[in-house]
């Protein structure tokens, strides 16, 4: 994976950037080996009906890491962190409307407040690009193009709605080779929960994203769909929790784990 331009390669440096608020913008190709994240924090009351929905619905919700209430650092995966400013960029949502969307989130913060951090398909980038696959988003500088499906996730308590999947265009030569580089990485969504026919899961036209940028198509590419972190967004807006902070869509959490640290055999 090409590292971001004029950006440093350890994830400590990035998120002190990040933090003082010189990078505030997309994540992809950024500490290049290194797991992104994505964030869901709520209430201390709705924290285990939550653990619940993502035990449940392990495609989209992998789980990296669970941070108690009140604490903010990410102590297993990012010694040193501060989940409130860490991320580019965070989206509020009370009762399912987005109430803002901004760059760190102290304000807001309480000691009853428990985060999740959830695996995120950036971090399979790297295999792909080494197995010759090219991600078009990063020749456009883009965010990936992500979708809400008619997939319903299985409920668990108040939490219940579908999943959003992110998509890259592959070419039909290359989608097993696809399959199994990211199958590796089932802590981080793993293989592709749908190829090709985007109508079947809801999608009428592969190149309008309901989130992120648009992605060109080349001749002989199909879209290829993996679930995607961004579900809980989708959820909070269909359940309607009082408060759920999440990271604005394509700004991650930058880890201090590597990529192979959560890839299987």
């Amino acid at each position: 994976m090409t590292q971001a331009v004029g950006l440093p390669t350890h994830p400590r440096d990035v998120r002190e950037l990040i933090r003082r608020r010189d990078f505030t913008g997309i994540t992809a190709g950024v500490s290049p080996g290194y797991v992104q994240a994505n964030l869901a924090i709520l209430p201390k009351d709705l924290a285990f009906d939550f653990l619940l929905f993502c035990q449940r619905n392990p495609k989209p919700c992998p789980i990296i890491e669970v941070i108690e209430a009140g604490k903010i650092e990410p102590s297993q995966t990012a010694p040193g962190a501060d989940i409130r400013t860490d991320l580019p960029k965070y989206r509020v949502y009370r009762y399912g409307e987005l109430e803002a969307e901004i760059e760190d989130i102290s304000d807001y913060w309480s000691d009853d407040l428990v985060s999740f951090l959830i695996g995120c398909s950036y971090s399979f980038e790297n295999a792909m690009l080494d197995a010759g696959i090219p991600l078009r988003h990063h020749e456009q500088g883009s965010n990936v193009s992500m979708f809400i499906t008619n997939i319903d996730c299985v409920p668990a308590g108040m939490f219940a709605g579908p999943m959003v999947v992110s998509m890259r265009p592959v070419h039909h030569s290359k989608i097993v080779k696809a399959v199994q580089v990211t199958s590796r990485f089932p802590n981080t969504h793993g293989a592709p929960v749908h190829i090709g026919e985007p109508h079947a899961i809801g999608v009428d036209d592969p190149t309008q994203p309901h989130l992120g940028d648009a992605l060109a198509f080349k001749d002989g590419e199909l879209p290829v769909f993996w679930a995607c972190g961004v579900t809980p967004q989708a959820v909070a807006m269909e359940s309607k929790p009082p408060l759920m902070i999440t990271h604005s869509p394509g700004h991650m959490f930058i880890t201090d784990l590597r990529d192979e640290d959560v890839a299987v055999l």
